[in-house]
């Protein structure tokens, strides 16, 4: 009986929202194909594959273990892994005070049209190839004749080898990957702000509050929950890095791996050299886990402090 009605129920919704629903279905086919059908590949962690016999048809490893020991006991391994969670816990912190504090300037600007062309201007970067970035990040950065260094020379200081020295890569990574993504999440922000009800404001002006306590006491409480499900969603990748970014801006540049070499491209270099599916697909599943674990952990304390923000 409550079956029955469940599926009257869901009939009639279908008929008087079948707009809505059908919007949504370019979404539903993207995710069906390119999130829930690859997870079949995840039996390769498991498989010593070869490309005769194809991903069902390749033997299963023994022990099942086999795959993922190559970059457990790997030094490099662990060093990607060190430098994979600096960096990208950096770009987590880093990110939410930068693009919380831009789009809360956005949003005090009255001027509309200095406004739109502030947001256009730190969108645009989005857009652009990361392959373009590492042409802009080498020019900035060449010994002879890079930006830094002309700068340097300018103030009598002696030009620095930045190409060859790890340490200072890291905020380096840190600041190109803010510079690049961080409009895109400000617009988010800027939109949250823009919905908020000005009433609230207004009170605060007639009660005679200033800007920075409008900020503090309106602003970033209703950007909160919108804060920790971003922060969460960051946290779930925490062990992947952007591939693109990486390879491109480091390239082949082994003394820089120190500091800035992370398991996407440890993993693309050896599976360049050995050749071995089985082992790149074990790190993956590697990576996965620990970042849903990571996930469930911080949505714990996310349902405790902030529940609004818990994704479940």
């Amino acid at each position: 009986m409550l079956v029955s009605a469940r599926k009257r129920t869901f009939t009639k919704s279908i008929r008087k929202h079948g707009v809505l629903y059908a919007m949504t279905l370019p979404g539903l086919v993207f995710f069906l194909l390119f999130n829930y059908l690859p997870l079949s590949g995840i039996i390769l962690a498991f498989k010593d594959f070869n490309v005769g016999e194809g991903i069902w048809g390749s033997p299963f490893i023994s022990p099942i273990t086999k795959n993922i020991e190559f970059f457990i006991t790997s030094p490099q391994a662990w060093r990607a892994t060190r430098n994979t969670l600096i960096l990208n816990a950096l770009m987590i912190l880093f990110g939410i005070v930068f693009e919380v504090g831009l789009a809360i300037i956005l949003n005090e600007i009255k001027n509309r049209y200095f406004k739109k062309a502030v947001q256009s201007v730190i969108l645009l970067p989005f857009f652009v190839s990361w392959i373009v970035v590492s042409m802009f990040v080498y020019a900035v950065f060449n010994v002879d004749y890079g930006v830094m260094n002309s700068l340097r020379a300018v103030f009598g200081a002696a030009p620095i080898d930045w190409y060859n020295n790890a340490g200072y890569w890291p905020l380096i990574m840190v600041a190109i990957s803010k510079w690049k993504i961080s409009g895109y999440n400000t617009m988010i922000y800027l939109a949250v702000l823009s919905g908020a009800d000005q009433s609230y404001y207004e009170s605060a002006r007639i009660d005679g509050a200033s800007t920075w306590k409008q900020i503090l006491h309106i602003s970033l409480p209703y950007l909160a929950s919108t804060m920790t499900v971003l922060t969460l969603f960051s946290i779930g990748r925490i062990m992947n890095a952007d591939f693109g970014m990486f390879y491109a801006i480091v390239g082949e540049n082994s003394l820089l791996y120190p500091t800035v070499d992370v398991i996407d491209t440890f993993i693309y270099r050896s599976l360049r050299k050995l050749g071995d599916v089985g082992m790149s697909s074990a790190v993956g599943l590697f990576q996965s886990l620990i970042g849903f674990a990571l996930v469930l952990i911080s949505n714990v304390f996310a349902r405790k402090y902030q529940s609004e923000g818990s994704i479940f």
